[in-house]
């Protein structure tokens, strides 16, 4: 139990994909203005994270890795991303048009989305068990919405703010992720404490 609850809070706080390795920064720094598409795209890429996971774990560890094809762990892993993402969003197509619109070009981009891909190899690079890699998977997932939800308040200030003309826009933006990133590097010491 104190191996899953460390890989979780190291995942979300200390090895953040966003803030501490900057993966899936595309859709960190597109969906973060409006909260509601922040929510979505977080609860989005949680569940192709998890079920990604599930899938590709076994594929990996009881066909790829015997036979000698392990090479071929990105490309099936892109495969099975991609399968997981089209069923997501028939579903929200369906299920929630107005989110399925906001998320605009973003939804599909799940597929690509560095952050999704990290996250099944970093769990075959640290040679997880199943339960600890889904584990992983959960944390990077509520990881990257916790960025997701700090830089949409962050950006909500900025939007109010009286910022000098040539820092507007995307200087001023990758500023402000910067900081939060910075911020995120205290939370190492407080887990080693806390488990040292």
């Amino acid at each position: 139990m104190k191996e899953m609850l460390i890989i979780l809070l190291s995942v979300v706080l200390i090895d953040n994909l966003v803030l501490s390795r900057f993966l899936g920064v595309c859709s960190f720094l597109g969906l973060t203005k409006d909260l509601k598409n922040a929510m979505g795209m977080s609860v989005a890429v949680i569940f192709v994270m998890i079920v990604a996971t599930g899938i590709t774990y076994p594929i990996y560890w009881s066909i790829l890795e015997p036979i000698n094809l392990g090479y071929l762990q990105t490309v099936v892993f892109i495969l099975v991303i991609a399968a997981v993402v089209q069923v997501l969003e028939a579903i929200i197509r369906k299920a929630f048009p107005p989110l399925y619109k906001a998320m605009g070009i973003y939804l599909p981009l799940i597929t690509t989305n560095c952050a999704i891909l990290g996250v099944m190899l970093i769990n075959i690079q640290e040679i997880y068990n199943f339960g600890s890699a889904m584990m992983s998977s959960f944390g990077a997932g509520v990881g990257y919405m916790l960025a997701m939800f700090l830089f949409t308040g962050v950006r909500e200030k900025m939007e109010k703010a009286d910022i000098p003309e040539f820092m507007q826009g995307l200087p001023i933006t990758l500023m402000a992720a910067s900081v939060v990133s910075v911020s995120f590097m205290g939370f190492k010491g407080v887990i080693e404490n806390l488990f040292g």
